[in-house]
């Protein structure tokens, strides 16, 4: 109840009858302020007409009035400068730290908000509002797609930047650690991340050359040498073991995985781990896949190019570029400030066709139009961060649902 007085106080889905304090006095909500999540009141420079006097300062909501009390408020300096206690009953006068009492509004939240609300709740059809979305104006559809796409890609570049930090801010390294993890496909991608993160890349540097070195130290450090077996000759086989041993006693290379550390059921032969190492020893190989490389890269026809190796369809090639150079593209732009790079991230995905996977399947039976990636990562961001959480006081297509209320006025 108390997120529901945030969305309604929010979107300031007043009730029709005037609003007063505990003491009588009126209240007019000129504008409910900038919703905080982080410490500190829950709304920022609110302006409220209290009687003939306008004030502008933060607003504290709380399902009681004595939750201020309960959460330390009262001995708080931080919540001095609020200037309305909004609640949903009020049981007690409130005093912040300097010993100012509080005006308090009582707050009700229409039923037909509250029945909607539950109705999202309890559902378990997915989406959870999917009968409004025919309904929903198009171009509200595309703010909110485009929004979600840039939360996502903020999201995901923050991944790549904190990868950079952790290899003391190498960007190839993290270049490889991030393309290792995508071929991991889902299933083994954080076996693949750290598999990534243990190679010792200084001293595949100096083998880089030389294929059969690269495929030896990579399969060797991942505990998968045995597993060549089915995709090689036994004399291969040996032979990739030993170059192994060379090399792991060359660099005193102790660190290796476990075979149990990764995935096989349920996945294709050509999906294996060892199968995917191979490939990406041959990428590191011709040195196609480093950062330098992708960032010269003209369109989403070169990146095939730069990414295509044996047994890799181009199915698996857009899911890369799509999880790893976009991604790449999108964080690097920011770390450095250069908004191109950022735009030319976001034009990829604009000229890529749509994934096609249960969770686009479902919003296209809604009637959304999925045509191209920047779309499909758009409505995966949707599902993970909003629909998966309840979480649509925060959606946009929520506040569409739940607006459409007979018993509330939505003022603006």
């Amino acid at each position: 109840m108390e997120r529901l007085l945030h969305y309604v106080w929010k979107h300031k889905i007043l009730p029709l009858k005037p609003l007063t304090t505990q003491e009588g006095q009126t209240v007019e909500v000129i504008d409910p302020g900038l919703h905080n999540h982080d410490q500190g009141p829950d709304f920022f420079n609110a302006k409220i007409r209290l009687g003939a006097t306008v004030w502008a300062g933060n607003v504290e909501v709380h399902l009681r009035s004595s939750d201020w009390f309960r959460h330390g408020h009262d001995s708080d300096p931080a919540y001095n400068s609020v200037v309305l206690h909004v609640v949903g009953e009020i049981d007690t006068e409130v005093t912040t730290q300097e010993g100012k009492t509080l005006p308090q509004v009582r707050l009700d939240v229409p039923d037909d908000i509250c029945r909607r609300y539950e109705e999202l709740c309890r559902t378990e059809d997915y989406p959870r509002c999917h009968r409004i979305i025919p309904s929903i104006p198009q171009i509200k559809v595309h703010q909110w797609m485009d929004a979600l796409l840039v939360e996502r890609l903020k999201e995901r570049s923050e991944q790549v930047a904190a990868r950079a930090e952790r290899t003391g801010g190498d960007w190839e390294r993290a270049t490889f650690v991030t393309l290792s993890r995508s071929f991991g496909f889902g299933l083994n991608g954080d076996a693949f991340e750290r598999w990534a993160m243990r190679i010792p890349l200084s001293a595949a540097g100096k083998h880089r050359d030389n294929l059969f070195q690269v495929e030896a130290l990579f399969l060797g450090t991942a505990g998968l040498i045995d597993e060549v077996e089915g995709l090689r000759s036994a004399q291969e086989a040996l032979m990739l073991r030993q170059e192994y041993d060379f090399l792991r006693h060359k660099f005193g290379l102790d660190d290796a995985m476990e075979r149990s550390d990764w995935r096989f059921l349920r996945t294709r032969p050509g999906n294996f781990p060892s199968v995917r190492i191979m490939q990406i020893a041959e990428l590191y190989h011709s040195g196609r896949a480093q950062m330098s490389r992708l960032l010269e890269a003209k369109d989403t026809e070169d990146l095939h190019k730069c990414l295509a190796v044996k047994g890799m369809t181009a199915a698996s090639r857009r899911l890369l570029i799509i999880n790893t150079v976009v991604p790449l593209l999108f964080s690097y732009g920011r770390h450095t400030s250069n908004e191109d790079i950022c735009q030319r991230a976001i034009r990829l995905l604009e000229t890529l066709p749509a994934e096609n996977n249960y969770i686009l399947r479902q919003w296209q039976a809604c009637g959304l139009k999925v045509a191209t990636a920047a779309d499909s990562q758009a409505l995966i961001q949707l599902k993970r961060q909003y629909c998966d959480r309840i979480d649509c006081l925060r959606c946009r297509f929520g506040y569409e649902y739940l607006s459409r209320s007979s018993q509330a006025s939505t003022l603006s």
